[in-house]
């Protein structure tokens, strides 16, 4: 019965891996029939490329800012929707509703919003007699705008994911701690975000995977640019095998990329994952 799944699978996940792996230690430029194999060349010239580094620099300095940025502000948010009133189901529907919205939608409508011209946030600005800062365009700003755009897409998920969290701890632990007095930024630091645990571990994961292979929102609104400030490595992945054609240097890039992952779920799971308790 499952059979007709694990024959899917294997076709569209397992089979284009294996694939991967074997591009990365050959020449290919789509065209050619022949596919000689070069060995380690591929991932020696990748290292040796300054742009990689840039790219792997820039797309850790992403993760470390918008991953935690993402969970706290989902939980802040969480706890306050916590209440089943319609005002609170009416605010949960609305801040999910980017989450299952188009992202090449969003990119685009961003990418409006935050124009030097014509933009919305702009033309705030300069009717408060401020700067018009050139968002998209400076190095120093266009990382930040990635990190706002991605952050409020996502982050309608990781609040519903949160708020399930929160409605499993038990009201009894609440009503023990009102008792015995205890502040609510106290009871929060020992009951909630303690009790919580496995839920931020399970967003953790699912954060870092997906902000390691972002790629959509920065294309559409910048291009990696400008000066490679907003160039991630899956986007460095897309012009070295759909731009210059360079299929083995491209599948190099992409079995590091899925080592990396894979080596940093064990770490999560060694450092993080040790420290999480589930209700039996």
């Amino acid at each position: 019965m499952v059979a007709p799944l694990m024959l899917f699978i294997a076709l569209f996940t397992y089979i284009p891996i294996l694939t991967s792996l074997d591009l990365s230690f050959r020449a290919w430029d789509f065209l050619s029939p022949d596919r000689p194999w070069v060995g380690f060349e591929n991932y020696q010239r990748l290292f040796a490329s300054h742009s990689f580094w840039q790219a792997l620099w820039v797309t850790t300095l992403f993760v470390v800012i918008s991953v935690p940025l993402r969970l706290g502000l989902a939980l802040a948010i969480a706890s306050f929707l916590l209440r089943e009133t319609m005002a609170s189901r009416i605010l949960r529907g609305a801040l999910f509703l980017p989450y299952v919205t188009s992202t090449v939608s969003i990119a685009v409508v961003f990418s409006w919003v935050f124009s030097t011209d014509f933009g919305l946030v702009n033309g705030v600005l300069g009717a408060l007699g401020l700067p018009r800062p050139s968002w998209l365009q400076d190095p120093m700003l266009a990382l930040w705008v990635i990190i706002i755009v991605n952050t409020w897409k996502q982050l309608g998920y990781d609040i519903i994911i949160y708020i399930a969290g929160l409605q499993a701890i038990p009201v009894e632990l609440y009503d023990a701690a009102a008792v015995d007095g205890g502040r609510k930024a106290h009871v929060f630091r020992r009951i909630t975000v303690p009790l919580v645990m496995p839920t931020t571990y399970f967003l953790l994961v699912i954060s870092v995977i997906e902000a390691f292979q972002i790629f959509t929102i920065v294309d559409v609104m910048t291009h990696g640019g400008p000066a490679g400030a907003t160039n991630m490595l899956v986007v460095e992945l897309y012009k070295i095998g759909f731009s210059l054609f360079d299929i083995g240097q491209g599948s190099a890039l992409a079995v590091i990329l899925f080592v990396l992952l894979v080596v940093l779920a064990f770490v999560k799971s060694y450092v993080i994952g040790r420290k999480v308790h589930y209700e039996s």
